[in-house]
């Protein structure tokens, strides 16, 4: 009779079956997007340059060091005042995004990039450092990938938050993991009740589109269970002064798969004195 009630009970409050199937989905692309081959888990280096020529290539001489099935000498990186150039070595074979073959290139823009022999570099802009970041879809993480652990699901997690818009776009100094602080714009705040408690988290928006609000959050799960640093959440903007916060979308940053992200960090008023068990579980970078 007990096991009978139990079963009673749990099927009373699972979540509904669409509910349920649409935050598979939700999983099922996020490890599509992970594991794309410009996903974070191909994200195999990133290059710190300094004034003037950063030479790139398999040889480890380079200032910029490249997997060994590159060429010796892939070309020169010149740094000027911020801009970024770059001459392909005669004997490289270098190509733009549409695979067509360069011997030079200028990166003005973030989504730049150059391509050698299944790797591709793009150039990075962080406050006063400049950067190139490589793809490599051959790199192990990405190979090996063992997949995401979660916390049941628990329709619980899914509240319904009041939003508390600011009479203009408020600046927030968002901390990253290079010790900067980066100008981010939040519209406004939102109070949430969880247990019987209010509390309150601060989005900011990722993009200059603004299509949607962007949560860097921390809470006591970040102990043992969920990533050490934080975890994000986005959200459909407000819409009758309310926005669905559902935590069983809470997903690791970048940082949390590789060593070559810039993350960014949760402001203080972002860290909750209280456990979330919803979302992705931490990521042992051992399982790999």
């Amino acid at each position: 009779m007990t096991s009978i009630l139990a079963f009673a009970l749990a099927l009373a409050f699972a979540p509904p079956t669409s509910y349920r199937t649409e935050i598979e989905k939700y999983r099922h692309d996020r490890v599509t997007e992970l594991t794309a081959p410009d996903g974070w888990l191909a994200v195999r280096g990133l290059f710190w340059l300094h004034e003037g020529e950063n030479t790139a290539g398999s040889d480890p001489s380079n200032d910029v060091k490249l997997p060994g099935r590159t060429a010796r000498r892939i070309g020169v990186f010149h740094v000027r005042q911020r801009d970024v150039a770059f001459d392909a070595d005669a004997a490289a074979v270098v190509t733009d995004r549409s695979g067509r073959r360069i011997n030079v290139a200028s990166f003005t823009r973030e989504e730049s990039t150059i391509e050698t022999s299944g790797v591709t570099i793009s150039v990075i802009r962080r406050g006063d450092k400049i950067g190139l970041r490589m793809w490599d879809p051959e790199s192990p993480h990405r190979t090996q990938f063992p997949g995401l652990k979660y916390f049941p699901l628990d329709s619980a997690y899914r509240v319904r938050a009041t939003f508390v818009p600011y009479d203009k776009l408020k600046p927030v100094q968002v901390p990253n993991v290079l010790g900067q602080l980066v100008t981010m714009q939040s519209p406004g705040y939102v109070e949430f009740k969880m247990k019987g408690e209010t509390y309150r988290l601060e989005p900011v928006y990722e993009t200059p589109k603004h299509e949607d609000l962007f949560f860097i959050f921390k809470d006591l799960t970040s102990r043992t269970e969920t990533y050490e640093a934080g975890r994000f959440l986005h959200t459909p903007l407000p819409k009758d002064g309310a926005v669905d916060l559902d935590f069983n979308r809470a997903y690791n940053p970048p940082c949390a798969f590789t060593e070559f992200a810039t993350c960014p960090l949760p402001i203080k008023e972002n860290q909750l004195p209280i456990r979330i068990p919803a979302g992705e579980l931490r990521y042992h970078v051992s399982e790999h």
